[in-house]
């Protein structure tokens, strides 16, 4: 039954046209996160976390966690591979010893300065110069492809990438 829907819904022009631009987005996902694990060793999410390191100056997990939308089990095991890697360092705050701090280290700017522009940049940039009524439609749009696609979490972090956010390994995202 479900090969016979699948053949049947393949037939007409729209979902093949869906699916072909679905490719392309994923597709752009996937070169993107090459690029920069290429020119930095890093995966978008955690050069993500790292430029909001190094934009704040100085920061706490917790409001790297808030300024990206990332759940603050991810920023953590981000920071855990950032700082292994040389590139963030963790320091307790002096006026309350309970307080982390994390600030960028020579590496990690020199990485930061390394890395193509994000693919989420440009999005941004892009995005925002569509009318409201068109920024409306493509969320709604793909607010729906994902309920079409059976994923309802709303805990997802903003980062277009294709593969785990943070993967086990600390290395870049499985590529074929």
């Amino acid at each position: 039954m479900c090969g016979l829907r699948y053949g049947m819904a393949m037939e007409t022009p729209v979902p093949i046209a869906t699916l072909k631009a679905l490719r392309r987005v994923l597709r752009a996902s996937d070169l993107g996160g090459r690029r920069i694990a290429a020119a930095t060793g890093l995966v978008p999410s955690q050069l993500l976390v790292l430029q909001e390191i190094a934009r704040l100056g100085e920061a706490t997990p917790t409001r790297i966690a808030q300024s990206l939308h990332f759940a603050q089990a991810t920023v953590t095991n981000i920071t855990d591979r950032l700082v292994a890697a040389g590139l963030v360092l963790r320091r307790r705050g002096e006026a309350d010893r309970r307080t982390m701090l994390l600030t960028a280290t020579p590496a990690g700017h020199a990485a930061l300065e390394a890395a193509p522009d994000a693919l989420q940049d440009r999005f941004l940039e892009r995005f925002a110069d569509l009318p409201s009524w068109e920024q409306a439609m493509i969320l709604a749009s793909l607010e729906r492809l994902g309920e079409v696609l059976g994923e309802v979490d709303q805990h997802n972090d903003p980062v277009i990438q294709t593969g785990p956010i943070d993967p086990v390994d600390g290395s870049a995202a499985a590529t074929d």
